[in-house]
């Protein structure tokens, strides 16, 4: 088994993704190469980095990747707050989505400050 398979933190960033992929099916389909692929690069970007890191050969450098994660999560804070002034996501699925990327943003720098820990 990969490393990063063990990651809480990993499959949280995993369920993420399939949660909101279906709610991009109600946005316009004028935002498919704008909002839609936005979100889905981001979104998507969060468990790939995690992932990558693991799999690097320091923990200096999984911290590195660590920090993309937070980055993606950060644009996707942004990019629901515009859907939602948009009126693409309704103020129900605002609410879940951005518990879940606090609660990912919660898990990713507690693994942060943990390896931070051991890097001498």
């Amino acid at each position: 088994m990969r490393p990063h398979k063990k990651l809480n933190v990993w499959q949280e960033a995993i369920n993420f993704v399939s949660d909101v992929y279906p709610i991009l099916e109600s946005y316009p389909l004028e935002e498919k190469i704008g909002l839609i692929s936005q979100i889905k690069r981001a979104s998507t970007s969060v468990p790939i980095n995690i992932a990558e890191g693991a799999a690097r050969s320091s923990k200096k450098e999984f911290v590195r990747f660590l920090y993309y994660s937070m980055g993606s999560i950060s644009e996707l804070d942004t990019l629901f707050e515009i859907s939602l002034n948009l009126n693409y996501l309704s103020a129900e699925n605002h609410k879940q989505l951005i518990e879940k990327l606090n609660k990912l943003s919660a898990m990713t720098n507690g693994l942060i400050k943990s390896l931070k820990k051991d890097i001498t």
